[in-house]
């Protein structure tokens, strides 16, 4: 599957869905399918079918997510609120509980995209605002929570960004014959 949750956050995960913001928008929610795929992948809902308006609702939180985390980071105010809150004022998935002890999550894609949009909400608060960082690959525009020890997490994953920087470091150091 083409979509990684490696943030640490949904509302971090779905701002992902869009590969490298600000060089090639890669996006990589095409069609209503993938929309369904992701949120069932990022354990939202059990299952969902999403449909054209769907998507384009779900792209536009996205869009305003985005601007959402680069306002906190940057320590300006965001303009897309208003998407957000929308978005977060529907109704939230539905929970149950069997008894046998299985969780089931039921609703819709609009239902999912509320509780994206209250994920991103909570994005704000200062214990959470603290952790956003963005990848260090200037290519990479994924942001991710840093929970590591000492805060010093500089990728948003090791099997993309981190193992390139890696290697590039390797590289220069046999170059300059640097230890």
């Amino acid at each position: 599957m083409r979509f990684e949750l490696i943030s640490g956050h949904v509302a971090l995960d779905f701002v992902g869905t869009v590969a490298e913001w600000t060089t090639q928008a890669t996006e990589l929610l095409t069609c209503p399918d993938d929309l369904a795929d992701w949120l069932v992948l990022a354990g939202l809902v059990d299952t969902v079918h999403a449909d054209d308006a769907d998507l384009a609702n779900a792209r536009e939180l996205r869009a305003a997510l985005y601007e959402h985390v680069r306002a906190l980071t940057e320590d300006r105010g965001s303009a897309r609120l208003a998407v957000i809150n929308n978005a977060a004022a529907s109704r939230p998935v539905q929970l149950s509980v069997s008894a046998d002890g299985t969780i089931r999550r039921t609703g819709t894609v609009t239902e999912t995209l509320c509780d994206v949009a209250r994920a991103g909400i909570l994005l704000a608060e200062p214990p959470t605002r603290s952790l956003i960082r963005w990848c260090d690959d200037p290519t990479c525009t994924r942001v991710f929570l840093d929970r590591s020890r000492g805060r010093r997490r500089r990728w948003c994953g090791m099997a993309g960004c981190g193992d390139r920087a890696k290697a590039a470091a390797y590289r220069h150091r046999r170059r300059t014959g640097g230890h």
